[in-house]
């Protein structure tokens, strides 16, 4: 008998040369005339009318980002017998075959009706039986950012149409009519099985030799015979086929999925053109397939299918109906959860389960979301409220140093919310249902012993492209096949119900999903994180006036102008594009959308106020964090102190060394310091930024080997201003780059507001803002979504150590409980850590990451002028820094007006209880919806006062639906740390 390693070579050249050849005979070439679009793509009406001309097999086609319109005619010989007719295309991916990630079409009939897609490892196109072909194939010229010829993560010019060449990219290889014998394509997917036992990891003995012998003798008749008679080939193969799984053999639910990005290495505009394609691919499998499975997150795309291609929306929904389209997640977007805000994360989910509810009749119990950036502790309880009983993940797979030690559990929230939790032990969300992937999977299960099931989900994914029919095929063969774990096709559902009931108590996991890989996501492309701050809070004050407005009666309320502005946002936080990890093309287009945001939310928000403020010529100053206006009143004139280098208020002192940094800040109530001895506040540091891997993405722990103090002063100059408060200015120049810090004090306000504008032009460098602060503690506060999650200040274990970078929102505070806060207005990566100090004593540095230089995926990210804003804080309390980081990104505003206005709601009790938003119900039926939250980590109680008249008051869910069991009129209640609450009032008539 053969050896193992000669069986495996022999094989290999089998498939090669005589097995995968003689699957698709070619019987007819078709004629190609092509039709070449620049710019942004055109609809079927317009190409099939277009001036198309002759196109040659060979011929060189696509310019970057642009499409080619191919038109495809033929006649199907009469003796084309013997299988199934398809036509083949191959676009010119050059043996590469990395589907979502090099050209891509979309094949349409004659009257407009879409077909298939076709990609790499998926090129066939269903024909009839006979007669006349004409098709039109949609070609997406979409450059490659990997694979042969590109060095990984090198800078590319591909990422905008203006740096991109006009050299065609890709090469038409094939356009035929072929003859598939499925007999032949069904043996291929048998001995392909048997195969993948041979080198697997922990298979039975015996059975590797059964299937070594089994394929043996199938390659012997091979030889003898030819490939004329399929059943002979197989007959060797049967035992081994048909020999059952293992009583005690893990289980396998595998549902169909296709992970698309709604940009990354493309814009959004050809994310939607993705998602038909990938469509239109599953929707033709499920037309020949029963028991495909198929699971769709993100609303966004359903609705960019709804608009862009209604007849694929509709086949879609009617298998939605029979339960094998699902839809999953429940969200706007695959957003990422470290960065968005609290009310944006709730928007997210009750966008999304909006969407699917109204569209669809659809009511997901799945968070989806398998590639995000790790995963705010805030999350299980938005999810459980949001009515999901389950959540997926698998990105804490690629942790780089601590391995997760559950695949199934029960994750616990800040809060103690818990959801029941599972992370697909194959460690991919793009699984292909291979032997190895399966068996891999089943011995990788951290709760085998206790647990007996884990999902797969399978399918080509990043740019999209789904399951094929090969995958499903090898499904089938491993429904129940000695040597594998036994696979079942079904809803992430039915799997999730399965394996909460198999394991009642599962391992619990408390707090945040900490990802330890990507932290550079934290900061790259500054505009992404500035706009997106903005954002949030304009969208509050936004809600908040506007409600306001509507109770008083002064103006109507525009429901579907503000959902359609949040849909907008929350599309922007989406896991590559708030993050900064998409192509240049992504955050320019980004940038833009930010900047038309602001400007009409600040129209509206200014239009509101004025209607409120009335006529007269007072100063109403508007405030957002008390929900009120009042008129201003003149105060008894307090000015700031100027002495040398020392700035005085009657809260604040703060002094400057020559270098132009903090060397003193002193609470002067307290008469604490803040600053560390001999260390300093406000310093600059550049270091090199050099990752491994993943440009945009990571920041490796090595960039603290080499530190850069930016210590060159070009000017430096204090002053009162006409408000009274102190200020100081330092200019400073390094490398090809200047900063210009401006400090400011003001009475009556304690700590120094930080501003430091960047004119930035270094590349593979970070700049980070530090303070040495006189705190001996050894964890810090971090803010996140409705709470704050608190992490240590040492590397004692691994798990500290690997945290070397984090995110907070608007604060950090650190200090038991008394110490110093640093608040930020959009600002996401920190670090934290303990120093001693030079014959005893502890300090610990802050330091808030400014900007980046990555050349990957965008060469030129972050070249350019920023702007950002912090507010330093001495003998700060958790509540201290709380209000500096609500005061810091919700300033006030003053308009021109007579008339004050009081808040619609206002809270008595525990002051850690607080309004995270106000608006209208979305049922539209004037209810005033009031969303609060325990933010301090202890219990609260409250009592909900009103300025109107009040006919009802419920708890509810995040939908505004009422709670189970809730009280009615329960105006006072009490909430535990970090819970959130969420309130609908009725108005009286």
């Amino acid at each position: 008998m053969h050896s193992e390693d000669i069986t495996q070579h022999r094989l290999d050249r089998a498939l090669r040369d005589r097995l995968l050849p003689a699957v698709a005979t070619p019987v007819a070439d078709v004629e190609v005339q092509a039709w070449e679009v620049r710019g942004e793509p055109i609809p079927f009406k317009v190409a099939k009318e277009a001036d198309y001309h002759p196109f040659p097999i060979g011929g060189r086609w696509g310019r970057p980002w642009d499409t080619t319109w191919f038109r495809l005619t033929g006649t199907i010989p009469d003796d084309a017998r013997g299988g199934r007719v398809e036509l083949e295309v191959d676009l010119g991916w050059a043996g590469e075959q990395m589907p979502g990630f090099q050209s891509e079409g979309l094949v349409y009939a004659a009257d407009g009706t879409v077909i298939k897609a076709v990609e790499p490892r998926n090129t066939w196109i269903p024909l009839p039986g006979e007669g006349p072909v004409e098709l039109y194939l949609e070609a997406a010229a979409n450059p490659k950012f990997f694979g042969n010829g590109i060095s990984q993560f090198a800078p590319s010019p591909l990422g905008e149409r203006s740096t991109a060449s006009d050299d065609p990219l890709y090469t038409l290889d094939a356009a035929r009519i072929v003859v598939r014998d499925l007999a032949l394509a069904g043996l291929v997917h048998d001995i392909e099985m048997v195969a993948g036992l041979l080198n697997e990891e922990g298979i039975d003995i015996t059975l590797r030799a059964l299937a070594t012998r089994a394929l043996d003798r199938t390659l012997d008749l091979l030889d003898a015979y030819g490939t004329s008679d399929v059943d002979l080939l197989r007959e060797p193969l049967v035992k081994v086929l048909e020999a059952p799984a293992n009583a005690s053999a893990h289980t396998v639910s595998a549902v169909g999925h296709a992970h698309i990005d709604s940009a990354w290495l493309w814009p959004l505009r050809e994310t939607r053109r993705k998602v038909a394609r990938t469509v239109a691919n599953v929707l033709q499998l499920m037309d020949e397939n029963e028991d495909l499975v198929y699971v769709m997150s993100a609303a966004q795309h359903w609705a960019w299918l709804r608009d862009d291609h209604p007849a694929l929306f509709e086949r879609a929904k009617q298998r939605v109906a029979e339960g094998r389209f699902v839809p999953v997640g429940g969200q706007w977007v695959e957003s990422d959860t470290v960065l968005p805000g609290g009310e944006a994360m709730v928007r997210q989910f009750t966008e999304g389960a909006r969407f699917f509810r109204e569209q669809l009749g659809h009511e997901t119990r799945v968070a989806w979301l398998p590639d995000s950036f790790g995963y705010s502790g805030a999350l299980p309880q938005i999810v459980r409220q949001a009515g999901i009983d389950y959540f997926l993940t698998q990105k804490i797979s690629w942790n780089r140093v601590n391995r997760f030690p559950h695949h199934t559990l029960e994750w616990v929230g800040i809060d103690g919310t818990s959801v029941f939790t599972h992370f697909p032990p194959a460690d991919t969300y793009n699984g292909e249902v291979t032997v190895k992937e399966l068996n891999y999977g089943a011995r990788n299960f951290k709760e085998k012993g206790a647990a007996t099931r884990s999902l797969l989900p399978f399918g080509f994914g990043d740019g999209g492209g789904g399951p094929t029919r090969e995958m499903l095929a090898r499904a089938r063969r491993a429904a129940d096949l000695e040597g594998v774990p036994r696979v079942r096709l079904e809803a992430p559902e039915a799997f999730f119900d399965a394996a909460r009931a198999e394991l009642p108590h599962p391992p619990q996991w408390y707090g945040e999903l900490y990802l330890e890989l990507h932290r550079g996501t934290l900061t790259s492309q500054a505009g992404m994180k500035r706009g997106n701050r903005r954002s949030e809070h304009l969208m509050r004050e936004a809600e908040l006036w506007a409600t306001t407005a509507a109770v008083a009666g002064v103006a109507d309320y525009p429901y579907d102008r503000l959902r359609e502005l949040w849909q907008t946002v929350l599309l922007h936080q989406f896991h590559d594009i708030l993050p900064g990890s998409s192509i240049s093309w992504v955050h320019r287009e980004a940038r833009e959308t930010y900047a038309a945001l602001a400007a009409e939310l600040g129209t509206l928000i200014e239009t509101t106020q004025k209607v409120l403020a009335g006529a007269g010529d007072n100063a109403v100053v508007f405030d957002a964090t008390a929900g009120a206006a009042t008129i201003q009143s003149p105060v008894p004139s307090r000015r700031a102190e100027v002495d040398g280098r020392t700035l005085r208020t009657d809260r604040t002192e703060v002094t400057f060394a020559e270098d132009g940094t903090i060397a003193s800040l002193v609470d002067v109530a307290t008469g604490t310091e803040a600053i560390a001895p001999d260390g300093r506040g406000a310093r600059l540091q550049l270091h090199p930024d050099y990752p491994a891997h993943w440009d945009a993405w990571d920041i490796d722990r090595h960039y603290r080997e080499t530190v850069e103090d930016v210590t060159e002063v070009v000017s430096f100059e204090t002053g009162v201003a006409a408000d009274g408060s102190a200020f100081a200015v330092v200019e400073r120049a390094f490398g090809r780059s200047a900063a210009r810090q401006t400090f400011t004090v003001r009475p009556g306000q304690a700590g120094v507001e930080i501003r430091v504008d960047v004119d930035w032009h270094e590349q593979h460098r970070l700049l980070k803002l530090g303070f040495d602060a006189d705190v001996h503690a050894d964890r810090a506060r971090f803010e996140t979504q409705f709470g704050h999650v608190t992490r240590s200040t040492h590397d004692n274990t691994s798990w500290d150590a690997a945290r070397f970078e984090v995110a907070a929102h608007r604060w950090v505070h650190v200090g038991e409980p008394v110490g110093v806060a640093l608040a930020n207005d959009a600002t996401y990566g920190h670090e934290v850590r303990r120093v001693a100090r030079p014959g005893g004593g502890m300090a610990t540095q802050i330091r808030a990451t400014l900007v980046r230089g990555p050349k990957f995926p965008d060469p030129d990210t972050d070249q350019g002028k920023h702007t950002f804003g912090f507010r330093f804080v001495p003998a700060a309390s958790p509540a201290d820094a709380i209000a500096a980081g609500y005061q810091l990104n919700l300033p006030p505003s003053t308009r021109t007006g007579g008339r004050r206005v009081p808040a619609l709601v206002r809270l008595e009790g525990d002051p850690g209880v607080l309004i995270e938003a106000v608006k209208l119900a979305d049922d539209r039926s004037g209810d005033v919806v009031v969303r609060l939250y325990e933010s301090l980590g202890t219990p609260g109680r409250t009592t909900v006062n009103t300025s109107f008249e009040v006919a009802g008051l419920v708890r509810t869910d995040l939908h505004e639906r009422p709670l189970a069991g809730s009280s009615e009129n329960e105006r006072s209640f009490s909430l535990r740390p970090f819970e959130i609450v969420t309130l609908r009032i009725k108005r009286a008539s």
